[in-house]
């Protein structure tokens, strides 16, 4: 964020160089847009500050979660593996989407 500020300050010092008079209309022109850029430099920055207090505030909130999920459901997510008990065929089987049909599906769970 430091570049901005450096940058807003090198077109400052580049204007008092080039003896930028205020009374003319080109001189007031290019002396507000600098300001402009320096009014800009410091919304970005504050943007960014809020970003990261809300990013530490949202990570925070993740772990209290974690915390009251870990108390509540009581689980143990070590060597906890769903598909371990699938086979790998099961897996490796192609499904033919053409000759899928969900009307057909829902009329055979309908049935059972």
């Amino acid at each position: 964020m430091e570049y901005l500020y450096q940058k807003v300050s090198y077109l400052k010092g580049l204007a008092e160089g080039l003896e930028i008079e205020e009374e003319s209309k080109e001189g007031k022109l290019l002396l507000h847009i600098i300001d402009a850029l320096e009014d800009f430099a410091d919304v970005i920055d504050e943007v960014i500050e809020d970003h990261n207090d809300l990013e530490q505030y949202v990570e925070y909130i993740d772990e209290d979660l974690t915390d009251i999920e870990d108390e509540i459901y009581e689980f143990d997510d070590e060597g906890y593996y769903p598909y371990e008990e699938l086979d790998d065929d099961y897996l490796d089987e192609e499904f033919d989407y053409e000759d899928f049909d969900p009307e057909d599906e829902l009329e055979d769970e309908l049935e059972q």
